[in-house]
């Protein structure tokens, strides 16, 4: 995402809550130490940039996988972090940024939900419940923040190639006592262009969305998953 949005010439601000993914960052680009779902953290960070000048563009895309299992067996804990990163995480991204882009009288949000949060997902109940709160967090931000000159999208990205979504298939083929080729293949079918998206594919849409390209696009859930025709061909 942010290697996207630096070479459409933004200047790059990137948070983690894991010091070792932010080492290596690139030189002229800002990176903070930040739990998406902390509050002071999070506020913290928008010091720093409204201290630097400002937000043009906010990409809430922090993200967990949750838990992989019926809803009767997930457990509370389990269920409030996925929750409290998907969701929250965004919530309070947003709720910062406001005011920056209130007083800049034009800003975009971009918001990370997921396929899941379309049609909801078996054995994902915290994941597709929070992506699906934050597709209607989308609707409202749009209708808040609109006649302040922002916008509000959300991209819902579907299977993304990578660590992350290797964790969910390894968990899916435990789940349902399917081989991790099977699981996968089973995404790829689900969609008419029978494939995973990439990464860049995402940070694509994500810095259209916070151009001038885009500039009356508000309010929209806009999918990057190949045209999912079924979320879970597998059963």
């Amino acid at each position: 995402m942010g290697q996207a949005f630096d070479a459409a010439g933004f200047e790059v601000w990137i948070t983690d809550v894991d010091q070792t993914a932010l080492n290596g960052t690139p030189l002229g680009w800002h990176s903070h130490l930040c739990d998406a779902s902390n509050e002071a953290e999070v506020a913290l960070v928008f010091d720093a940039i409204a201290a630097a000048g400002g937000l043009d563009v906010l990409c809430a895309n922090a993200g967990v996988a949750g838990p992989t299992a019926l809803v009767e067996d997930v457990a509370l804990a389990d269920w409030q972090a996925c929750v409290s990163v998907n969701l929250e995480g965004a919530f309070l991204a947003s709720k910062y940024a406001a005011p920056l882009m209130k007083s800049a009288g034009c800003g975009a949000i971009v918001i990370t939900s997921s396929t899941a949060g379309i049609y909801g997902y078996p054995n994902r109940a915290p994941y597709a419940a929070a992506k699906w709160g934050m597709i209607g967090l989308t609707k409202t931000l749009a209708m808040e923040l609109g006649p302040f000159g922002i916008r509000c999208n959300a991209i819902c990205p579907g299977a993304v190639e990578g660590p992350r979504m290797e964790g969910v298939l390894e968990r899916e083929a435990v789940a349902k006592n399917m081989t991790r080729d099977a699981v996968y293949d089973g995404y790829a079918i689900g969609t008419s262009m029978r494939s995973f998206v990439e990464a860049s594919d995402i940070a694509n849409m994500a810095v259209f969305l916070g151009s001038d390209g885009a500039r009356l696009v508000s309010g929209q859930v806009i999918a990057v998953d190949g045209h999912t025709e079924n979320p879970d061909p597998k059963i």
